[in-house]
């Protein structure tokens, strides 16, 4: 299991790389997903080769850190995930300051008792570790009220596991002396959720590959990959050679934290694009986690069915521009926008009204009646852009 935990779910980070999408997006760019990730695994092997075991000791504190408040971003993200497939609203600041804070006591307290890591340092931070439990505790007292304070409505059971497991990560940290009930159980949990997540984007990507393929794919590329993984990151009391490689594990790791800090990034428009495309039940499509519209409004119309009767009528609601042109274009031309659209305008650069729609149109052509093509209504509302659809 820790080996599922840790490794594995690190290496299948690859299999993203094998998208497309992914590939073109990674391209537009190229410094967190490219040239830092290298420059990781380049620094961490030069670093662990040159330096001695007792002097990257205590350089695998900070990176503890760095891993355990990876983890809780994580964390974070399931809450999010967990709001948005339920329909309720998302996390308010200040629940995210609650979540944070557990997380961040977590971390003080591991690096004032360093042997939970299994790292023979001593950083004298002793008395850090009590201030710590009483920071943990208040921080979950604030996240229960917090939760409690929410309607009924806005609080269902499978949003309150996921939001009273991330509040309660920590724990193990503050209850176990050994390294692999404080610290192990942790990391099986983390990993598992990772690959539990990669497994459904995988399962529903719309290629025509079959399902089984893809899965198959995924399983090669993390098993093989995390073989490797494991079998480097043993060796940092080797020889200078095992050092390099122990190294090159570390910053591979490292990699794995800054290239997931963007592609699960929901804020951003690709990334939320990509899931709504392939998990839609966890992001529902044109839509941020909490059911709201991510990026301002503009006008879409969607036929309905009414009730009772064989008829529909088309009725408008206010979505993003660029979140419905995403998803009416085919998977090629999506790669395409990618390629020419990477400057400072980004993705957002979707939502940019094409040359002809200057003028303004009339008011039966604005009209949203059941005699007109809902198709060609929507597009015709969506290039126009919110300031011409409905004369808003």
């Amino acid at each position: 299991m820790l080996f599922l935990g840790s490794s594995v779910h690190v290496a299948s980070t690859g299999w993203f790389y094998t998208l497309d999408d992914i590939r073109s997006y990674a391209a537009s760019r190229p410094w967190r997903f490219r040239r830092v990730p290298i420059a990781l695994v380049l620094a961490g092997a030069a670093t662990a080769a040159l330096l001695t075991p007792s002097v990257v000791s205590w350089l695998l504190l900070p990176f503890f850190g760095w891993q355990f408040f990876h983890f809780q971003k994580q964390n974070l993200g399931i809450v999010a995930l967990a709001a948005s497939s339920g329909g309720t609203p998302t996390l308010r600041p200040a629940e995210r300051r609650a979540l944070g804070a557990c997380g961040v006591a977590g971390i003080c307290a591991l690096l004032a008792h360093p042997a939970l890591l299994q790292l023979r340092v001593d950083p004298r931070l002793e008395r850090l570790f009590p201030l710590s439990a009483v920071a943990f505790g208040l921080a979950v007292c604030a996240g229960l009220a917090l939760l409690a304070r929410r309607p009924p409505g806005d609080r269902p059971a499978g949003f309150c596991v996921a939001y009273l497991v991330a509040l309660l990560f920590s724990l193990p940290v503050f209850v176990f002396a050994s390294p692999y009930a404080a610290v192990g159980g942790m990391t099986i949990a983390h990993g598992l959720q990772y690959l539990l997540l990669v497994g459904l984007v995988a399962a529903g990507d719309p290629r025509a590959t079959s399902r089984m393929f893809r899965l198959a794919a995924l399983g090669n590329i993390a098993v093989a990959g995390g073989a490797v993984l494991e079998a480097t990151s043993h060796l940092h009391g080797a020889a200078p050679v095992g050092r390099l490689l122990f190294g090159a594990y570390l910053g591979a790791v490292m990699a794995h934290f800054v290239i997931d800090a963007g592609l699960w990034r929901l804020s951003d428009p690709f990334p939320r694009a990509f899931l709504a495309e392939r998990v839609p039940y966890l992001v529902p499509a044109g839509l941020i986690p909490g059911g709201r519209d991510p990026d301002g409004p503009g006008l879409a119309a969607r036929t309905q069915t009414t009730g009772g009767l064989r008829g529909s009528v088309s009725v408008a609601r206010w979505v993003k521009p660029a979140s419905c042109s995403w998803f009416s274009i085919p998977p090629a031309a999506r790669r395409d926008v990618v390629a020419v659209a990477p400057g400072q305008r980004g993705w957002d650069a979707m939502a940019m009204r094409p040359p002809g729609t200057s003028r303004r149109r009339s008011s039966a052509s604005r009209s949203a009646g059941a005699d007109q093509n809902p198709r060609e209504l929507t597009a015709r509302i969506v290039s126009n852009g919110p300031s011409r659809a409905g004369g808003r």
